[in-house]
């Protein structure tokens, strides 16, 4: 298991040793980051919410970007196929986000994009 903290998070990468794909956890204890853009070409991703909320961003250079919500009240597994830019944002302070990837992290297979490529609002709206 290997750990790697910065400004957005704090990750525990590789939990389990698995021979194919990894499961990751990440504590993220800021609403105030965006953790955005980036994709995989051969990789699916799977993320659970298992505390507090995120609001997640899901783009492509076609459709641009629409938003999922995760959240710990409406437990759900979103799948992210390869081919799919994504991030998130945390909407409450300590939340945990669980993920599994089918392949182990290379960085060869991870492409990126800047905030606001896909005209995407992060605000979350008072209503």
């Amino acid at each position: 298991m290997n750990y790697h903290e910065d400004d957005r998070a704090q990750r525990l990468l590789n939990v389990f040793p698995l021979d194919k794909g990894q499961i990751n956890i990440s504590y993220i204890n800021s609403t105030e980051h965006i953790v955005a853009w980036h994709k995989h070409e051969k990789q699916t991703d799977y993320w659970i919410c298992l505390k507090g909320s995120l609001k997640v961003g899901w783009a492509t250079e076609e459709d641009g970007c629409e938003f999922k919500y995760l959240s710990d009240k409406n437990p759900q597994v979103l799948e992210i196929p390869p081919g799919i830019y994504h991030g998130y944002k945390a909407l409450e302070p300590g939340t945990i986000l669980a993920y599994y990837v089918t392949k182990k992290y290379d960085p060869t297979d991870e492409h990126r994009a800047g905030i606001g490529d896909f005209g995407e609002e992060w605000k979350t709206e008072n209503k």
